[in-house]
């Protein structure tokens, strides 16, 4: 009982962060400034097509594999679309509300819905269902004929991807709240890496004990919000080198195989990185973009043209990079020096989360549901 009462008072906070961020939305908002001009560019970005599921209200998150994107709708509509044509490959209905997902492997996928379900599909049919004793905000990682999910109360857990059976679980002690938006679970070599309180953990897929930690961001302050370090969802990776983020403390590069971190800046934002083999790239919290040399974390330049403007975490993409914005504005950037490159508009409604890219393709997420991709000409 009174885990359960600790547990519901983490939930509360974590909703009350949200509000707290639904807030900055308020006509105290600070204004953006005017929207840079475009410089010369070889390059621009042609939509190719468009589609729609239902509204994404939820930490929700597109999976990418061969070509295809999987996505799901907060009110439970789960969908693999062709990224070539924006047709879909299938669509299926759960008749549920979604929290968390998609992860998927190209063959199973996975969403965790609102009432702490894990459910997964394949061919558009639904497999399996197994019930959680938390909820979650990070989507499902499908590998190695595993789905594995990280849980509010900082519990990592396997399934059988064909069966649902309950293979392991491990729990870690933690900070007292968690964020109500994905954190980081992948897959490095034959390493599962979860993100727990700040640090990185390095964890035995078949049995879930830890090979290593490694620590990202440490807790300060002076009440639990202050304190709350948390892994995002979204990392920078170059081989056995993932750069990852804290919420709103710092942004570190760690060696996954050996679990040694390599550098760490200070970095106040909340969503994810991208990078290539030279830079690694941020958005902080009120939109100012940083990159970093991914060989040592020395700033390499900083762009403060869209600020206040909600952008998402940014997708490397060619020789530039991609932000969303709050106004559903997608912003092409250069690798180089941050100047604005091309600009495309899509339903008006703020980009839902991170774009992807499959086959040289990228494809978006509108909060009202809308599907867009991209070729770069």
């Amino acid at each position: 009982m009174q885990k359960n009462l600790a547990f519901t008072r983490l939930l509360l906070i974590a909703a009350s962060l949200n509000l707290l961020g639904a807030c900055s939305s308020t006509p105290d908002k600070p204004k953006s400034p005017e929207l840079p001009p475009l410089t010369s560019s070889t390059s621009s970005m042609t939509r190719l097509w468009a589609n729609k599921v239902g509204a994404i209200t939820t930490p929700l998150t597109l999976s990418v594999q061969d070509g295809q994107v999987a996505v799901a709708s907060s009110d439970g509509i789960v969908a693999l679309i062709d990224a070539a044509s924006g047709r879909d490959v299938w669509r299926v209905a759960l008749n549920t509300p979604v929290q968390a997902g998609v992860g998927g492997d190209g063959i199973r996928f996975a969403v965790v819905t609102q009432s702490n379900e894990v459910i997964a599909v394949q061919a558009g049919q639904v497999i399996w269902r197994y019930r959680l004793n938390a909820s979650t905000y990070t989507a499902p990682l499908v590998a190695g004929g595993r789905v594995f999910v990280l849980t509010a109360d900082r519990t990592v857990i396997a399934l059988d991807g064909g069966s649902g059976q309950r293979l392991w679980s491990q729990q870690r002690a933690g900070d007292p709240l968690v964020l109500r938006q994905a954190g980081l679970l992948m897959a490095v070599g034959d390493t599962l890496v979860a993100g727990m309180s700040g640090r990185l953990v390095g964890l035995n897929p078949n049995n879930g004990s830890t090979r290593w930690e490694s620590v990202v961001g440490a807790s300060r302050g002076t009440n639990e919000v202050e304190r709350l370090v948390d892994i995002v969802a979204g990392v920078s990776r170059q081989g056995n080198v993932i750069c990852a983020r804290s919420f709103q403390t710092a942004v570190s590069c760690v060696d996954a195989a050996k679990g040694v971190t390599l550098w760490t800046r200070p970095s106040i934002g909340f969503q994810g990185l991208d990078g290539n083999d030279e830079k690694v790239i941020g958005v902080e919290s009120d939109s100012k973009m940083l990159v970093w040399s991914r060989a040592n974390g020395q700033p390499a330049w900083t762009n403060e043209a869209l600020r206040f403007r909600g952008l998402t975490a940014p997708l490397v993409w060619g020789p530039s990079f991609v932000v969303g914005d709050e106004a559903g504005l997608l912003h092409r950037l250069s690798l180089t020096d941050g100047q604005t490159l091309n600009r495309s508009t899509t339903d008006g409604s703020a980009i839902a989360t991170r774009p992807v890219e499959t086959a040289g393709l990228m494809v978006v997420a509108t909060r009202s549901g809308g599907l867009f991709g991209y070729r770069l000409d």
